[in-house]
């Protein structure tokens, strides 16, 4: 792949607090991990391998740059090496043909050690400041104010969170790795482990963070602590005017996600696509990322309503930002900040995301997979991403069909709501129901039959003090 213009300019301008150079030619220098750790713990920066101190490009061996790839990967998702563990890749970039090998650095929301050390970055030096307890303390008050989820609740504790949902979390880590880490730690070490629970350096008190509560709190809670927390999903095609369909969802990150997820498949076709030999849902792939991207990566001290919309011709998605700049941006020159880096964590360890940037490298990707087009994302105060489509991608029902469908739908609903109420004379668990109506998307069964069973007094609780216990059993009124 050829070097581009912007990484070149940023050789020709030399070293600074963002830019390091290593010679690494054969093999990794064992500096550059010191490097990654600084820049993780200051502003991000950008690392080429393959560069000498003045900026000369020199040439790694061809045969050497698997290799290098292989042993950098290894180390930098090794936690006895680098701890908490970077999912970071290489790009291999040739110039006036030599190669060297480049790596974006991205902030971490965690203090990052090395080989059990401290370095931040000052100047074009990596300074381990392990031993100065100032320093370290003005790190560690750094991390916990950049951000806004970073918030602290020392008023609520780790009880006030939905378990179900962190059990959820952990099972849903084998998509990363059969062995991760999360499997084997209790609710309250995995929480510590995301950063998602953090001492309050103006008080120092420790608590959960907003982070948290908008990954695992029930929706009161949520609500109690940001009550704009919204997003809006509309279809949008034949009244222009208002919407044909619309989810107004103000739940948890991830049953939010599963809502958004269900509300696109329903409204896009699934086009055969084929991705080199392999067929591919294009359409679930654009989804997963510009949906982990609404909500990962929002401004959420903004009351601004975040909301996806499907229309005849596009898909767009909108959200509140902390922005970096203004104006279209480019894959070639596109530079990732994080937002919300601890909810990000959460999201890339249970495969809802990949590491920083790939979202927009995937996105065009299959965009041009599925429609053909190319997407635009918008920098700004709102940050908007949009989906070209073409006739072939959206569902378009019109006339008697609609109404053929929605009868048939409802019909079904009565009879499964029936099924329910005579299955419940007994108290019965929600997997239990769930079994019992043969259904397995628990947002579905909540919003479609669990909650008005309960809001219209036809079911009840067996423990109603509790209605996120995991004991919890429903009942006939």
């Amino acid at each position: 792949m050829q070097l581009p213009q912007e990484l070149l300019t940023l050789i020709q301008n030399g070293e600074n607090t963002e830019v390091e150079f290593k010679k690494s030619t054969t093999d990794i220098t064992k500096d550059v991990y010191d490097t990654v750790c600084s820049f993780s713990n200051r502003d991000g920066g950008h690392i080429f391998l393959g560069v000498k101190d003045n900026g000369t490009i020199l040439v790694i061996q061809p045969d050497c740059i698997d290799q290098i790839k292989k042993n950098f990967v290894t180390c930098i998702n090794n936690e006895n090496k680098m701890y908490p563990p970077l999912y970071l890749t290489p790009i291999d970039y040739e110039h006036d043909g030599k190669h060297i090998l480049y790596i974006r650095v991205p902030v971490n929301p965690n203090v990052c050690r090395c080989n059990g050390r401290i370095y931040d970055r000052n100047h074009e030096s990596d300074i381990d400041i392990t031993d100065n307890q100032e320093s370290v303390y003005r790190l560690y008050s750094r991390k916990q104010s950049s951000y806004f989820v970073n918030r602290v609740y020392p008023v609520f504790t780790v009880n006030d969170l939905r378990h179900d949902l962190m059990d959820r979390a952990r099972e849903m880590t084998k998509s990363r790795r059969q062995d991760h880490p999360w499997r084997a730690m209790t609710d309250e070490k995995m929480l510590r482990n995301a950063g998602l629970i953090l001492r309050d350096s103006s008080t120092g008190k420790e608590g959960i963070t907003l982070a948290s509560i908008l990954l695992f709190d029930p929706d009161d809670l949520i609500f109690s602590v940001l009550a704009h927390h919204k997003t809006d999903a509309i279809y949008r095609m034949f009244n222009l005017d208002r919407y044909d369909d619309r989810d107004v969802i103000t739940t948890n990150l991830l049953e939010s996600y599963d809502r958004l997820l269900e509300f696109g498949r329903l409204h896009l076709n699934d086009n055969f696509v084929l991705d080199s030999i392999i067929s591919v849902s294009a359409r679930d792939k654009i989804l997963r990322e510009i949906i982990s991207n609404l909500l990962a990566h929002r401004d959420f001290s903004n009351a601004y309503v975040a909301k996806i919309v499907i229309e005849k011709e596009q898909i767009y998605t909108e959200n509140a930002n902390l922005s970096h700049g203004f104006g279209n941006l480019e894959l070639a020159t596109f530079a990732p900040f994080p937002k919300n880096p601890a909810i990000s964590k959460v999201f890339r360890e249970i495969g809802l995301a990949d590491e920083l940037g790939s979202g927009m490298r995937n996105t065009y990707k299959y965009t041009q997979l599925y429609s053909g087009g190319k997407p635009q994302f918008v920098e700004g105060d709102i940050f908007r991403t949009v989906i070209p489509l073409n006739e072939a991608n959206s569902t378009v029902t019109v006339g008697p069909t609609t109404q053929v469908a929605t009868t048939v739908d409802d019909l079904d609903k009565d009879e499964k709501t029936e099924k329910v109420l005579a299955f419940c004379s007994v108290p019965r668990s929600r997997a239990e129901i769930m079994k019992h109506l043969e259904l397995a998307n628990t947002n579905h069964f909540r919003k479609t039959y669990l909650k008005p069973l309960l809001e219209s007094g036809k079911l009840r609780m067996t423990i109603p003090d509790k209605p996120n216990s995991r004991l919890q059993k429903y009942v006939k009124a």
